[in-house]
């Protein structure tokens, strides 16, 4: 099956759309999904298509989201929006349809667990009503969450699980309600053990339960997709050409690029 390579970058208000732009010519990407982005369209779009005019701009109605695609717009029809979550049909010719829902939630200073616990419900049952009106669960899920895969909201309001396997029974009953699984290969990211980046997000808060290192960033799959999905074509880039995007320490670099590290994954389909 042909791959789709999608990109995910909370771009934290700067103007980074050259780097951007390196990042979707090394990787070939095919979908670039940006949080906290100032820049317009056309400064994007500029920058992506300095040498070969191949990336589009589809119509956006989500401010807090910039959805770009070297795939004509019209194949990425905008089906759902509201203020931070936009829902989207990706149908590409002789390849089967999916659904792309893209969000960034609040940040945890302005919101607590339990609200966005409740967001995450709220996410997930507009998720399910696109799925119904499209006839199939082929959803991905990407973006700045604001919480980690072990809070509530991820692994309650969404009922997304670390496992593949407790993934494909597709959904799990709670007081006789079902509710159905994402599958979210972020967990696999956690930790120091192949450098000194421990994850995709560093803050230091001044509290006794601290974790230092965070996954906000993540891509959560249904089990219908999650099939043709291969964990390790999901990377938390810390470099983009010659230009590292992490400190010594390894912790992102704000002044070479983002507080927030790029999330690169492929999906088969």
């Amino acid at each position: 099956m042909p791959v789709t390579k999608f990109l995910f970058w909370n771009i934290n208000r700067k103007p980074l759309a050259g780097l951007v732009a390196e990042l979707a010519e090394i990787h070939r990407v095919d979908v670039i999904i940006l949080a906290e982005c100032i820049m317009t369209p056309g400064t994007l779009l500029r920058a992506l298509n300095r040498d070969d005019p191949v990336f589009h701009f589809p119509e956006a109605r989500s401010r807090r989201l910039a959805i770009l695609t070297r795939f004509p717009r019209e194949f990425l029809e905008e089906c759902f929006h509201d203020e931070r979550v936009s829902i989207r049909r990706l149908t590409l010719p002789r390849r089967m349809p999916i659904l792309l829902a893209a969000t960034h939630l609040p940040s945890k200073p302005h919101w607590n667990a339990a609200s966005l616990a409740v967001e995450c419900s709220e996410l997930a049952k507009n998720i399910e009503n696109e799925e119904q009106v499209a006839g199939h669960r082929r959803t991905i899920l990407v973006g700045d969450f604001n919480l980690n895969p072990f809070d509530e909201g991820l692994a309650g309001g969404l009922s997304s699980v670390m496992s593949r396997r407790v993934a494909s029974r597709t959904t799990r009953t709670v007081q006789g309600r079902e509710y159905r699984f994402f599958y979210n290969p972020m967990w696999n990211h956690f930790g120091d053990a192949s450098s000194e980046t421990a994850g995709s997000y560093y803050y230091n808060a001044a509290q006794h339960v601290n974790h230092y290192w965070n996954i906000f960033d993540q891509v959560l799959l249904r089990p219908e997709l999650a099939e043709y999905f291969d964990p390790a074509q999901v990377s938390i880039i810390k470099r983009i050409g010659s230009r590292s995007l992490v400190r010594q320490d390894g912790r992102p670099d704000r002044d070479s690029g983002s507080d927030h590290l790029p999330l690169l994954f492929a999906v088969e389909f």
